[in-house]
């Protein structure tokens, strides 16, 4: 996309001008993550963002979270500054009225989540999930793949029996046969694919974008603008070392999420990586979101997402 020159300029200045943080008094970047964050999880682990920001007298603090939900009510609560999660969490997040903003986006992934099914389970369709228990963590990325791929199969999000847990206890009401199907992300799904033989019903092509977003607080992103500029810069090299070289990637990021390579190097192959400022596509494509939840009342009200994105300092 022709923005991408744009937002490659752009980053390179702001790390010029990144040396001027102390003005802004930020002494700690406080991370929220999860293991689907494959850039994020690198970046902790191989400590480049530290060495970066630690000339500017700022210090990481990481924090992991089970899910996006869990991590935005961290953001919202103030015990981090920074965050990544899928599309749906931030939906809901502003609807509860957070005050968070969106500063990027990695490129679409649809396959790195999908509905799920045990090997041997009768079910064969979206449709047939109609009356049946289906797990989901409540508010996240999956949570839209749910409710579209339903509309796909003709069926109403009412049709189905949502069961709302967390991936841990969603895995496990998968196992025991306490559920009918899971809707699951990355790196959880390539572990169930691989460790259970779980089916997969459908993942999110043709019908979710499945975006992953970088969010900050309103506040800190005021204040800090520069620490984050930086971040996003770090971010964006940990990317190409993930699109230039996935094997590589999958061996260090292993280990990290304790997982076996193969597991991993599926999660990461099905990721994409090239974090960018938010562009107005994806502005349509979260509204596009937010009107749908609206609609099904599984939020309170309707939404302006554009007011909840965070505009870079003009450089």
């Amino acid at each position: 996309m022709t923005h991408r020159g744009g937002v490659a300029l752009m980053l390179s200045m702001a790390f010029s001008l990144a040396i001027s943080v102390g003005a802004y008094g930020a002494d700690t970047l406080r991370i929220g993550y999860q293991k689907s964050a494959t850039t994020l999880v690198l970046l902790k682990g191989e400590g480049s963002l530290e060495k970066s920001l630690a000339a500017q007298g700022v210090n990481v603090k990481w924090t992991e979270f089970p899910g996006g939900p869990q991590l935005l009510e961290g953001l919202n609560v103030g015990a981090i500054d920074f965050g990544y999660t899928g599309e749906t969490p931030p939906v809901f997040a502003q609807a509860a009225g957070a005050k968070l903003v969106y500063v990027a986006n990695e490129p679409a992934s649809p396959t790195a989540e999908a509905i799920l099914v045990p090997k041997d389970s009768p079910l064969r369709t979206v449709a047939a999930l109609k009356g049946k228990k289906v797990a989901l963590n409540k508010g996240s990325n999956v949570h839209y793949l749910l409710v579209q791929a339903l509309q796909e199969a003709g069926l109403a999000y009412s049709d189905i029996i949502p069961v709302y847990l967390s991936p841990a206890d969603a895995r496990a009401a998968f196992v025991s046969g306490n559920v009918d199907a899971w809707v699951i992300w990355d790196p959880f799904d390539a572990a169930a694919q691989q460790q259970l033989q779980a089916r997969t019903l459908r993942d999110g092509k043709g019908i979710v974008a499945n975006y992953e977003f970088y969010l900050a607080t309103s506040d800190f992103a005021k204040r800090h603008p520069q620490v984050i500029t930086t971040l996003i810069g770090q971010i964006r090299l940990v990317d190409k070392k993930a699109t230039d070289d996935p094997q590589a990637v999958t061996q260090l990021v292993a280990p990290l999420l304790g997982l076996p390579e193969d597991i991993t190097r599926i999660a990461v192959e099905r990721q994409n990586y090239q974090a960018a400022f938010i562009a107005p596509e994806v502005i349509a494509n979260q509204q596009q979101i937010a009107d749908t939840f609206a609609s099904l009342k599984l939020i309170p009200q309707r939404l302006n997402v554009k007011q909840a994105v965070w505009t870079p300092p003009a450089l």
